[in-house]
């Protein structure tokens, strides 16, 4: 049954927002340099890797601008390592921030959750390096279900919360999880596209 939802949302989903995925594109093109979207290495389901598209938010070479972020600021490198994120990444481009901000750059994901790499309702896709840093015992038990589009840690907090915090909810999903719950998370994610809450 979660399977078919998940089928039925992401056609919807892909169907809906395809026009404005076109505006987005144009509005992603003239803000940098660089491609429209962006492929995001991630630990799916039984701790196969799996690859979530999103629209392109920062600036090329991003990767390698965070290395001398991180080396030149002790405060924001603290703040990384806390968060895995920072509030004002001077690597994000102006379209990015909106882009982030209303969770818009997401929208590619649609098209993982009707390829059966992510489901609609989960735990966030996470990294190698999150695993062996945040996640320890637990690890097994979170990759054991098929990370979400949305899940718990968006609709209570998002990176207002620390990884440690997170972890502990999507703990909590994996043991409550159900139909109603699903719906529940849904309907809660849909009001932070318009009054976003803890995303940057």
């Amino acid at each position: 049954m979660k399977r078919v939802v998940d089928i039925f949302f992401s056609v919807c989903g892909i169907l809906f927002f395809l026009p404005i995925g076109l505006c987005l594109a144009i509005f992603i093109k003239l803000s940098s340099k660089g491609p429209i979207f962006y492929k995001a290495r991630r630990k799916g389901k039984d701790n196969l890797s799996i690859y979530c598209w999103k629209f392109r938010t920062m600036y090329q070479d991003a990767e390698k601008k965070l290395d001398e972020i991180l080396r030149a600021s002790p405060a924001l490198k603290k703040e990384w390592n806390t968060y895995y994120k920072l509030k004002k990444d001077p690597r994000i481009t102006w379209a990015g921030k909106f882009l982030r901000k209303t969770s818009l750059d997401e929208l590619p994901q649609f098209w993982n959750v009707l390829k059966g790499d992510l489901s609609l309702v989960g735990p966030r896709p996470v990294t190698d390096v999150e695993i062996a840093k945040y996640f320890g015992s637990k690890a097994e038990k979170i990759l054991s279900v098929r990370p979400g589009l949305t899940g718990i840690w968006q609709t209570s907090g998002r990176n207002l919360l620390t990884f440690e915090e997170r972890v502990k909810l999507e703990e909590y999903y994996i043991d409550a999880r159900s139909t109603i719950l699903d719906l529940r998370i849904i309907f809660k994610t849909i009001p932070l596209l318009f009054f976003p809450k803890g995303a940057f």
